[in-house]
């Protein structure tokens, strides 16, 4: 235990890391995935189409590649840091399965509503952001709780590109100790858990805070 308490520091810092990237690459992937789904619900056969293969090249390929690629190809262009490259691969790869999250959202808003807002004059742009979205996004709450889960724990495959996260940080620190793994280990397996619980927990509020009767929600019917 002497050991958790000396590096107690830097264990932080991994962590406080990982919660940085996991917060940026989830806004990078919340919008661009928004809009992955816009354009494959709205979008003509043309902009669909290229809304489809783009979530279909990014959720085939594995995180751990996209890292590589992102990293080799972006860092041979500019001159910017492991971190940057970790939330802009590990955000495309989010974005393409948020998209089909939000899209299901998108499909579930009745089709009608879509319809009345043309009806008074709203264009279909405008409807989207003021109509369908707001609506679409509170139904998704309890799907993209799951998103979530899976992509704070992708946040590990960072240390494969020389960010400091947390679980690099545990491997520093067992090859100068000779040991310890198990313990560090054990230590950063405990902090996604609860990272992801407290999250998760607070996603769960949310969504019943803003449940709407006669809709359902995770574990209930009305």
């Amino acid at each position: 235990m002497h050991i958790l308490i000396s590096e107690f520091r830097s264990l932080l810092k991994g962590g406080l890391l990982v919660i940085e990237i996991a917060a940026g690459h989830l806004t990078l992937g919340f919008f661009l995935g928004l809009a992955l789904a816009v354009m494959q619900v709205y979008g003509n056969k043309a902009i669909s189409l290229i809304a489809i293969t783009v979530q279909k090249v990014l959720r085939g390929i594995p995180a751990l590649v996209i890292l590589m690629l992102t990293y080799f190809g972006v860092m041979y262009l500019f001159d910017i840091s492991p971190l940057v490259v970790a939330i802009i691969a590990l955000g495309l790869r989010s974005s393409a399965y948020q998209s089909q999250v939000f899209r299901g959202g998108i499909q579930a808003v009745a089709t009608g509503q879509m319809e009345a807002a043309q009806a008074i004059g709203m264009s279909k742009l405008k409807a989207v952001l003021r109509i369908i979205l707001p609506q679409a996004l509170r139904l998704v709450i309890g799907p993209w709780t799951n998103i979530f889960t899976m992509e704070v724990k992708d946040v590990s495959l960072a240390y494969s590109i020389g960010v400091l996260e947390i679980l690099r940080r545990a491997r520093f620190i067992i090859r100068y100790t000779h040991g310890n793994a198990m313990l560090l280990y054990c230590t950063v397996a405990i902090f996604y858990f609860i990272l992801v619980r407290i999250i998760n927990t607070l996603l769960y509020r949310l969504e019943d805070r803003l449940w709407i009767p006669g809709f359902e929600r995770r574990g209930k019917t009305q």
